[in-house]
C-alpha cells in the first residue's frame, strides 16, 4: 500500500451499508453487482475474464498488485468495472512485470478501493447474497448513491454475452504460449482439427489450450445461426463461458437446441456455455445466493475429485433435467450444485467449471482431450 496521497472513496451497498476506504486505479464511480474471488493468485487474468463484465470484484486474499502486470496473462481486452482490495502494492516484483498494478488500472478506466475490511464485506455477500452496490471516489452521499443502486438492474435477466462477444468471426491459432507449461501438446498433423467456438464471453487461455490440443478454432459471434456454424463444415463446437443470467441468451439457446438435436458433431461447453446446453435440453437454472468464484472447488462423482477454477452466479437445476435426454457427470462437492453434463447417445458435454484454468490447478485439462477423442473418432 504505498500510494503517498490518499484519497478518500466508498462503496455504499444495496442495504445502506457504507463502507469508506480510499481510492486507487481510476478515479469516479462504479455501479453493478458486488461479487468476490476467494483465489490467491492471478489477479491479472480474474480482472480480465469477461465472465465478470457488469460486477465489481471484491478479492479476499488480502494484497493484490505485488507482481505487477505483463503482457501474457490478460485473458481478453474486457475488464471489471471495479475492484476492492485489502491492500494493493505498486511495488512490482516478478520478472515479467512491465508495468505497475495503479498505473495498468488507471489506463483501463478500472475504479478502485482499499483499506476496508474485506472480511466484513465477504461475510454480508455470504450471508445476504450478491448485491448491487455503487463504488466511488466522487463527492457523492450515500444517498446519491443509493439513487443510482435502486437503477442498476438485477443481474437476473440481463444478457451481457453480447456486449462482451465478438462482432465478427477470426481464426484463432495460437497454442499456449509460455514455455514452461508442460501441458503443451502440439499436433504435427498438417490438417488440424477445425473448431467453430461460439463466443459469449470467451478467455484466450481456453482458445490456447485448444490450439495446443491440435485444433483451429474459428471464433463466431453470439448471435450466430445454424447456418453459420454448419456451413464451416467443423469437426466441433465449443459453447464459451461468459456473464449474465443464462436464460436470457435466447440465441444461444435456440443455437444449441438445434445443434443438439442434429446430434453428429461433438459439442463442448464450459460455464455460460454448459448452462445454455442445460436449458437448450429443457432444463432450468436458478441464480445462486453469492455463486462460485475461486480456484480451489472440489468437483466430480463416484469417488473422482478434481479441483477446479470456477467463475459463475448462475446453476442448473437438477431436478429439470430430463433423465432420457442427459446425465449428471459431475457435482460441486460444496454445495451439491450440477457441475457436469452428458447428452445420452451423443457426442456432447459440458462442465461447470474452467478446465483451462487460467488462473487456476490443472485437473481438468483431461476435458479438452476428450472433446478431442469425440472428434477424431468421427473424422
Amino acid at each position: 500500500m504505498n500510494n503517498p496521497y490518499k484519497k478518500n472513496a466508498k462503496l455504499v451497498l444495496s442495504n445502506g451499508i457504507v463502507f469508506p476506504g480510499f481510492s486507487f486505479g481510476a478515479s469516479g464511480t462504479a455501479f453493478g453487482e458486488i461479487v468476490f474471488n476467494t483465489g490467491m493468485t492471478g489477479y491479472q487474468e480474474v480482472i480480465t475474464d469477461p465472465s465478470y463484465y457488469g460486477q465489481i470484484l471484491t478479492f479476499t486474499y488480502p494484497e493484490v498488485g505485488n507482481t505487477g502486470i505483463n503482457l501474457e496473462d490478460s485473458e481478453s481486452s474486457i475488464c471489471v468495472k471495479g475492484i476492492i482490495v485489502r491492500n494493493y502494492s505498486s511495488n512490482n516484483s516478478n520478472w515479467r512485470s512491465l508495468k505497475n498494478f495503479d498505473q495498468w488500472l488507471v489506463e483501463k478506466n478500472i475504479v478502485g478501493l482499499y483499506g476496508i475490511d474485506t472480511r466484513a464485506l465477504v461475510k454480508i455477500l455470504r450471508s445476504n447474497g450478491s448485491m448491487n452496490g455503487v463504488l466511488t471516489s466522487d463527492d457523492k452521499s450515500a444517498e446519491n448513491c443509493l439513487k443510482i443502486i435502486y437503477q442498476t438492474p438485477s443481474m437476473e435477466g440481463l444478457n451481457l454475452s453480447k456486449a462482451v462477444s465478438t462482432k465478427e468471426q477470426y481464426l484463432w491459432q495460437n497454442a499456449t504460449e509460455t514455455e514452461f507449461d508442460v501441458r503443451k501438446r502440439y499436433s504435427e498433423k498438417a490438417n488440424k482439427l477445425k473448431i467453430v467456438a461460439i463466443d459469449f464471453g470467451i478467455k484466450k487461455s481456453i482458445l490456447n489450450r485448444l490450439v495446443s490440443h491440435g485444433c483451429e478454432i474459428l471464433v463466431l459471434p453470439s448471435r450466430s445461426s445454424l447456418t453459420d456454424v454448419l456451413s464451416n463444415k467443423p469437426d466441433g463446437i465449443f459453447f464459451s463461458n461468459g456473464p449474465g443470467d443464462p436464460s436470457s441468451v435466447t440465441e444461444g439457446i435456440d443455437l444449441a437446441r438445434s445443434l443438439i438435436d442434429h446430434g453428429e458433431i461433438p459439442m463442448f461447453g464450459i460455464c455460460l456455455g454448459h448452462q445454455i446446453f442445460g436449458l437448450a435440453l429443457g432444463g432450468s437454472t436458478y441464480k445462486l445466493p453469492f455463486g462460485h468464484r475461486g480456484l480451489n472447488h472440489p468437483c466430480g462423482k463416484n469417488n473422482q475429485i478434481e479441483i477446479t477454477s470456477q467463475n459463475h452466479g448462475f446453476a442448473i437445476d437438477p431436478n429439470s433435467l430430463p433423465k432420457n435426454l442427459v446425465k449428471i457427470t459431475h457435482y460441486n462437492l460444496n454445495d451439491r450444485t450440477v457441475a457436469g453434463l452428458e447428452v445420452n447417445n451423443k457426442p456432447i458435454f459440458s462442465v461447470q467449471y474452467h478446465p483451462e484454468a487460467g488462473p487456476g490447478p490443472h485437473d481438468s485439462d483431461y476435458l479438452f482431450k476428450k472433446f478431442v477423442s469425440l472428434m477424431l473418432e468421427r473424422c
